[in-house]
Formats: structure tokens, sequence, C-alpha cells
């Protein structure tokens, strides 16, 4: 059973180093309705499904960003009849949460390349320290093929989003920001941490931390629901990429920089701090 101690240390954990993981966060049921919304995502592709490294190496296939996603069974019921929320507000340490989107990735078959290190928060219009995906993997991946984070990094500087680009992997999409630093060059320069992750657990970070993927080998299969979510200090942030995400439809209009991150696009899930 959790004490008090136990919910500062690990609340600590996430405000400082920006991830945290919980173990068995998940039990059976709870997980199946997790592969449930991953399974509806597959089966219900949106407009921004891609296959981003086809042609490059192996399959990697992804989607984010359904707008039909919020209105499903599925998603309603993994967002409500799991504790996800309860685990993210108690990191917060505060109740008030909405959930702002989901992203599915589906690595299968060949060697698949390792996903460049990158922020998501570069991607997104929104800043606040009440902000946190969490990743949720369906099949048992081993440390050295886990994501992996810079421990500390969304407290540090935010670069420009990789464009993928296999022979140099820190070219960036637009002007503004900084150039993302070649980690792998020299990984001991690098505070990098990462767990073996069995179903059921849970990996909890802030969309500010600089992290990556590892590669998929031939006959692996990693099929992951990261789920998005804001709380109450969330506000609309510019980008020098502009408007970049999430891309839903006119909420770029509805909100104005250093507003409240709030509108009826993104479902209340206002829970108990446990």
């Amino acid at each position: 059973m959790k004490t008090e101690h136990d919910i500062l240390a690990r609340r600590r954990e996430f405000s400082e180093d920006g991830v945290t993981l919980i173990r068995s966060a998940l039990g059976g049921e709870e997980l199946a309705l997790a592969r449930a919304a991953f399974d509806w995502s597959i089966a219900n592709p949106g407009p921004a499904a891609s296959r981003p490294f086809d042609g490059i190496d192996g399959s990697f296939s992804q989607d984010l960003c359904n707008p039909s996603a919020t209105s499903s069974e599925a998603y309603d019921r993994v967002l409500r009849d799991t504790p996800v929320a309860s685990l993210v507000t108690g990191l917060w340490g505060a109740p008030q949460i909405w959930f702002m989107y989901e992203q599915v990735f589906l690595k299968e078959g060949g060697e698949s390349r390792r996903t460049p290190w990158h922020q998501d928060a570069s991607y997104l219009n929104v800043d606040g320290d009440h902000l946190a995906v969490v990743w949720i993997t369906f099949e048992h991946v081993a440390q050295q093929d886990c994501l992996e984070f810079v421990r500390g990094s969304h407290r540090g500087t935010l670069y420009n989003t990789s464009a993928f680009n296999p022979d140099d992997e820190t070219i960036p999409i637009f002007d503004g920001l900084p150039r993302l630093p070649d980690i792998e060059a020299d990984r001991t320069a690098f505070d990098i941490v990462s767990w073996p992750i069995d179903p059921g657990d849970v990996v909890v970070f802030h969309p500010a931390m600089l992290h990556g993927g590892a590669p998929t080998h031939p006959g692996q299969r990693r099929s992951t629901l990261s789920l998005r979510f804001f709380g109450s200090d969330a506000v609309y942030a510019t980008r020098p990429g502009g408007r970049v995400g999430p891309r839903i439809a006119g909420l770029h209009d509805r909100l104005t920089p250093g507003a409240p991150f709030r509108d009826e696009a993104f479902p209340d899930l206002a829970t108990t701090v446990v």
C-alpha cells in the first residue's frame, strides 16, 4: 500500500526528473480496456495516420489525435474506468485534469529504426507543469529496447523538432528554436534513463522531455498506446512552427497566447488525488 512518503517521493521524481515508471499500474481488466482503445485506433485510422519510415527501414505505423476517438466507447472507458487519470493527478498533486489526445504506435515485421530523440512540446502549443504523457505498452520490452529519456530535460532548453532524417536526426523542421543535440554521438554526456517494461507497467513523462525510442528487431512486435493530459496550470503557447498542435479543428482560432488551455474538445476528467 502506498504511504504518504511514497506519494510525495514519486511526485517529486516526476517534477524533478520529468519521468517516472509506475509498476503494475494496470490490472488485467484495465489493461484489456487500454488494449481495446489501441485496437479501436488501428481499426479506425484518422486523418493523421501515417507510416513515417516507409522506404527507410522496418514497419512502423502510427496515428494520433483522431477526432472520433473521444466519442468512442473504447476511449471513454480507458479514460474513466481505469486509474490512468488519477495516477496523473497524483503526480501533479492537483485534481483538475483534461484529456488532450491519444497516439498509437505499432512496430512489427523486420528491423525498424529507432525513433529519433525529440521533445513532444516542440509540436504542441501548450506550456505548463501539469502536462503528462502516459505510455502503455502491451508486450514485454527489454531495457535496451525501451523508450529512453534525458533526465531533467523538461526543465532545460526547448529544441527544434526532428525531421527524422536517417542521415542526420538533428536536422530541424523550422526556424526559431535551437537545433537538437546529437545525443547518439555521445550518450555518456547525457543522463539517460530507461527501464525494462512489462504489460501493466505505465511510464509517465512531461512532453518537454528529450526522449527517443529504441529500434524493433526481426520477430519483435511493439504496440503502444500513448495518452496525453493537461491540468489547471496549462496555458496556450506560441511556437516558432506556428499552429503546430494539437491539430483540432478551430482550436487555434479559439485560444490566444497565455490563455488557459481549455476547449470543449477536451474531455474533463476531474478526479480525486490518490
